[in-house]
């Protein structure tokens, strides 16, 4: 069974820490539709259940407990998606790099492509040449 060569991102992924992925998920995570909605729900949910509580408003308006909860939910994932960024433009110049060392390599074989098509081209010229030489002569002789 052939073991086939990993690829610049495979590369990457396997380098990652167990906190690089955390903080990567949990951006991909605060960056959703999902996650918006969700957020969405309990904040109607938070603030219709303490408008409409008879006995206990845990926290009645201005709702500052929930502003706490949303200040330090910030607190956190400001600098989450900063990491998850910074290895976002990490992959992004890896993969850069890649592209070009293929640009590179792919100049190189068309390079050596046009030089093989061009002496074959020469051959056939060298080859006719040869063979008006030799019907010239047959005619003149």
């Amino acid at each position: 069974m052939a073991i086939t060569p990993k690829n610049w991102f495979q590369k990457h992924n396997d380098s990652m820490t167990f906190g690089e992925r955390l903080a990567d998920s949990v951006a991909t995570g605060m960056g959703s539709w999902r996650f918006i909605i969700i957020q969405t729900i309990i904040v109607a949910l938070w603030m219709t259940l303490n408008v409409i509580a008879i006995i206990y408003h845990w926290d009645p308006y201005p709702y500052i407990l929930l502003n706490l909860l949303f200040s330090t939910q910030a607190a956190y994932a400001a600098p989450i998606i900063m990491m998850a960024q910074n290895r976002q433009s990490d992959r992004d110049r890896v993969k850069a790099d890649e592209d070009f060392k293929t640009n590179v390599e792919a100049k190189k074989d068309i390079e050596n492509l046009q030089i093989r098509l061009n002496k074959i081209d020469v051959d056939k010229l060298d080859k006719i040449l040869a063979l008006l030489e030799k019907m010239d002569q047959r005619s003149t002789g």
